[in-house]
């Protein structure tokens, strides 16, 4: 069992679940301010290749490749709110620090 990480973990590429365990897409983008450690939440592409918004509400455990919602499928179905107009946060582990 991976251990739980921060938000400031996370990648895209990561796949996102449902409360039951279920795939329901990538991280695309994780949006927020690192400076400030302020979380707004994540852009996931789900696997019809719509790109969703998910604010960190409803962001739940987070380990090293995935990232589980506190949301099941038919939750994630109903229009979300819209995106902050916080910073997408990429990283490059290769970059020297």
């Amino acid at each position: 069992m991976a251990d739980p990480t921060s938000w400031f973990t996370i990648e895209q590429g990561w796949s996102v679940q449902d409360r039951s365990g279920a795939l329901v897409g990538q991280v695309v983008a994780v949006v927020g301010d690192e400076d400030a450690d302020i979380f707004d939440g994540l852009r996931f592409e789900s696997g019809e290749g719509e790109e969703r918004f998910v604010e960190a509400a409803l962001v739940g455990e987070i380990v090293d490749g995935r990232v589980t919602l506190d949301a099941d499928q038919a939750e994630l179905a109903e229009p979300g709110p819209a995106e902050p107009g916080g910073a997408e946060i990429s990283r490059d582990r290769d970059a020297e620090l």
